[in-house]
């Protein structure tokens, strides 16, 4: 059966120019330049006979022929890239995760030996990488710095909603925020045996998700520890849980951290939670990734690992 295509180059670049919406960006891509992407989208105007894009004065938006064909069209290149998949032999390639960097450090990579030893054929990448996490407002992962199409990314690890059309996706867990602090700051000078003891001690804040307008914080917390007053703003404001954390075992402060990420150091008493009161998140961790990619042996090694691990993990 003969197929009456146009050339694969023009289709490449609609298709990075639409993720993108903008011709630049498409060229940085496929390292070509913008001039080059405008001539394939010319071509491929005329081929089709209409317009793929409006050209707005400082911007591109689809026409809705252009709208209505794209998701096909997406689907045939994943369908490419796994026809090309299975040539290689088993093994080849590599499996790159990404992930929020708390979770990347403080959870994924200590368990990490337990895959690599039990899967060496495996060739594992792990990036960390803050858009890993979802900003609000957002409905899509097409058009973030995160972009899931992208072929050197197999499979993400994302704190938010769950709401990613398109890509297979699954659960982990939610967790909750809990106060932590080293076990240094509690003494007898500045006890912390009641939450009204907060006001003389130092609080740290992740901004981890800042942009939400009703973040998990301390003026949340103390709400619900039926504190008022203690100034829940002041002290000092870190990007990422990371920071946050690190702030915390410093012992620079009381810090509102992600259960699941402390939970170690305060097994193993370096970090205490010294008030049993919790903060549930408006987000959870999902496993996500392009549909087609869900039958990899390395995907499916990789995602049963990760289950098995969270189920021991309680």
């Amino acid at each position: 059966m003969s197929y009456r295509l146009p050339p694969l180059a023009a289709l490449r670049a609609f298709e990075a120019a639409s993720r993108h919406l903008s011709f630049k960006k498409a060229a940085e891509e496929l390292h070509v330049t913008p001039a080059a992407i405008s001539q394939q989208i010319k071509a491929l105007e005329e081929y089709l006979g209409f317009a793929l894009f409006h050209r707005l004065t400082r911007a591109l938006a689809l026409t809705a022929q252009a709208g209505a064909m794209l998701p096909k069209l997406r689907e045939a290149f994943e369908c490419l890239a796994a026809a090309l998949d299975t040539a290689r032999p088993p093994g080849e390639g590599v499996l790159t995760v990404v992930a929020p960097p708390s979770f990347a450090t403080r959870w994924l990579v200590p368990r990490l030996p337990r895959f690599v030893a039990g899967h060496p054929q495996v060739k594992l990448r792990l990036s960390s990488q803050s858009d890993a996490v979802d900003r609000p407002g957002e409905s899509s992962l097409a058009d973030e710095p995160l972009d899931l199409r992208r072929a050197d990314i197999s499979l993400a690890i994302r704190y938010g909603t769950g709401d990613y059309p398109g890509f297979y996706v699954r659960r982990l867990f939610a967790p909750a925020w809990v106060p932590v602090c080293s076990p240094r700051l509690a003494t007898p000078e500045r006890p912390l045996d009641r939450p009204e003891n907060l006001a003389r001690h130092v609080l740290i804040h992740d901004e981890t998700i800042h942009d939400d307008p009703n973040p998990p914080d301390w003026q949340e917390w103390l709400k619900r520890a039926g504190v008022v007053d203690v100034d829940a703003g002041r002290g000092p404001r870190f990007s990422n849980a990371v920071l946050a954390v690190e702030a915390a075992l410093d012992g620079q402060g009381i810090a509102l951290a992600l259960l699941p990420l402390v939970e170690a150091d305060i097994a193993a008493g370096r970090l205490i939670m010294p008030f049993n009161l919790s903060v549930p998140s408006p987000y959870a961790y999902f496993l996500i990734m392009r549909k087609i990619l869900a039958g990899r042996p390395s995907v499916v090694a990789f995602c049963d690992w990760l289950m098995a691990e969270l189920e021991a993990a309680g």
